[in-house]
């Protein structure tokens, strides 16, 4: 799905102040039918990340970390089975999953001889059962269950989707019977920044794609929705490298992308939302 720059401005626009909630989510859909579920997510996800950056900060100072504890510890005392941790990140607007590991840090703190190590935090994040109290361990369960956008099961479903759809990405191209080598033996061959395929050199043809009068020498997937954000941080940190080693390129945006990003044609990077159908591949000796 390719947006204008003036529809994505339309859909975040409704996003402001909202909730990361599937409720939301589903509000988001009846505003907008004619795009697709996994669009909306993709963006509704980065516009609310683009958020809690902007306003991390101030849920780290001590002074709230204290506040939120103490209100914490005040609402389980009421009724520990409800969802206090969770209403309380809901309330001030931060992600439940992150309002999940700053009271399980403080609480750890305040329990243990030495201070958390981050691994240990991660560990008991994916596993609540870890939590050496029960109360805490069902209130991080609700926040990590819960929230659409962070924590270790949001990590989860990322890697997969993204994993489905290089593995479809490699599909495809099997399918145009296209040579090419992936991210892995790439690495195996000492690159250290690869996209994740590159259009194979045969010893003896070198055979490119043309694609809408393009040539490409590799493809890069991304399982998300392109925006200003992203694709630019995206350029800087990946592409143009690709660029400068491997040469022309495609990006493939499955969730779309905004289309006025699309203008690094000329310089040797292309943008789809989705595998290219007019293809052609050249063939010529090497000299």
């Amino acid at each position: 799905m390719i947006l204008t720059k003036a529809q994505y401005d339309e859909i975040a626009q409704c996003l402001v102040s909202v909730p990361p909630t599937r409720q939301s989510l589903r509000k988001l859909k009846q505003r907008f039918p004619s795009q697709s579920q996994a669009t909306l997510l993709s963006i509704f996800s980065q516009e609310y990340q683009k958020h809690i950056k902007r306003t991390h900060a101030k849920h780290h100072t001590s002074e709230a970390i204290e506040s939120y504890y103490q209100r914490y510890l005040n609402g389980v005392v009421k009724n520990g089975a409800a969802p206090v941790l969770l209403d309380l990140a809901n309330e001030v607007d931060y992600a439940p999953s992150l309002m999940a590991r700053l009271i399980l840090e403080r609480f750890l703190q305040e329990h243990e001889e030495t201070p958390p190590s981050k691994s240990v935090i991660n560990s008991m994040l994916r596993d609540p059962s870890q939590i050496p109290d029960g109360v805490l361990a069902n209130q991080v369960y609700q926040c990590i269950v819960n929230d659409c956008c962070y924590g270790p099961l949001v990590d989860c479903i990322k890697h997969a989707i993204g994993h489905e759809h290089e593995v479809l990405l490699r599909d495809l191209l099997l399918e145009k019977n296209l040579s090419f080598l992936d991210e892995d033996q790439l690495r195996a061959k000492g690159y250290d920044k690869t996209p994740d395929f590159i259009l194979q050199v045969p010893v003896v043809m070198l055979c490119p794609l043309a694609v809408e009068g393009h040539i490409i020498h590799w493809i890069e997937s991304k399982a998300s929705f392109g925006d200003e954000c992203s694709h630019h941080a995206y350029l800087h940190d990946q592409f143009w490298s690709y660029w400068n080693r491997f040469g022309p390129g495609l990006v493939i945006y499955w969730y779309g992308f905004i289309q006025e990003l699309d203008c690094n044609r000329e310089r040797g990077i292309l943008l789809k939302a989705c595998f290219p159908t007019n293809i052609v591949t050249l063939c010529h000796s090497i000299a």
